[in-house]
């Protein structure tokens, strides 16, 4: 009988394995093939796409989208705005980040309850486009990469997080114990705790950089000057001027190549902007999906 119901038990689990890993495996083709399908269309001719044969592989296969992209010369300025950008932006983001959370996690700190409240508080509640925009305009940041910078230089968060992430891993005894041999809390933080705090460091620079690689908007709102213009901007702006030329366009010859340049142009623009992070992210997944979930189960 026992035998009988231990065979039973693994049947049913087998089945249950079955069931749960074709369901993964569903989920994992909707969620890849659009990425595959970007992909594949940034490499075909339009008129295939547009004829839906564009399925598992390129079609009338061309490079076009990426040469009309390459010889924008607009297209270096806008990497290396975006560069500076992300760069400064996560160095910046991440070391207040991590700063700011490393108080937090002290026990001791005077207000600390206050301070954590006026924290949760900015989740829920801004002062929203038109406040934030006179505050950069007075700031005199206006046309300048600060104005995409600092507004979201600071995420609550992505604090909250890195102080679970503290109270759960850095035990209050190895602060005693490097104070008794004379550390300074500076010394403490930046020679003990960082060294031991790689996990969730990955996760907020990929936080960060991700915020900052994508941003379009704010530069939408702070920005005239085009030689200040992120990528995301540069290949929006692109595309709109290609599509406003096709349909100002009389010449019905005219406007269907410009039209097929715009789609062209919209693939390759795509795989141009993500490139960059899709070769990042491998190197950090590991520390990535530890620090996220060390991060967010206690505290």
């Amino acid at each position: 009988m026992i035998k009988k119901s231990l065979m039973k038990e693994a049947y049913s689990d087998r089945i249950f394995l079955i069931i749960v890993h074709t369901i993964l495996v569903l989920i994992l083709i909707v969620t890849l093939y659009p990425l595959y399908f970007v992909l594949i269309a940034s490499f075909s001719d339009p008129n295939a796409i547009n004829r839906g044969e564009v399925i598992l592989l390129p079609k009338g296969f061309t490079l076009e989208g990426y040469g009309y992209l390459l010889l924008d010369a607009s297209i270096p300025r806008g990497y290396l705005n975006t560069i500076i950008i992300t760069a400064i932006g996560t160095f910046i983001g991440v070391m207040l980040t991590l700063t700011a959370a490393f108080a937090l996690a002290n026990r001791r700190l005077i207000g600390k309850r206050f301070i954590t409240g006026f924290f949760a508080f900015t989740m829920f509640f801004n002062g929203g486009m038109i406040p934030t925009y006179l505050l950069i305009m007075n700031l005199n940041l206006l046309d300048t990469l600060w104005a995409l910078i600092l507004p979201g230089v600071v995420g609550a968060w992505n604090i909250f997080l890195v102080r679970t992430f503290f109270i759960s891993n850095i035990p209050e005894e190895l602060y005693e114990a490097a104070t008794i041999d004379g550390a300074s809390v500076t010394y403490y933080f930046y020679r003990i705790v960082l060294p031991l705090s790689s996990a969730i460091i990955s996760v907020m620079v990929l936080f960060y950089a991700v915020g900052y690689w994508n941003l379009f908007f704010p530069a939408l709102l702070y920005l005239r000057d085009a030689t200040l213009y992120p990528l995301q901007m540069v290949l929006r702006n692109i595309i709109l001027v290609s599509e406003v030329m096709s349909i100002s366009e009389l010449d019905a010859e005219t406007v269907a190549f410009r039209q097929r340049v715009v789609e062209m142009l919209k693939y390759s623009s795509m795989i141009v902007a993500s490139v960059p992070l899709l070769i990042t992210y491998p190197f950090l997944q590991k520390y990535f999906a530890r620090g996220i979930m060390v991060g967010s189960i206690k505290g």
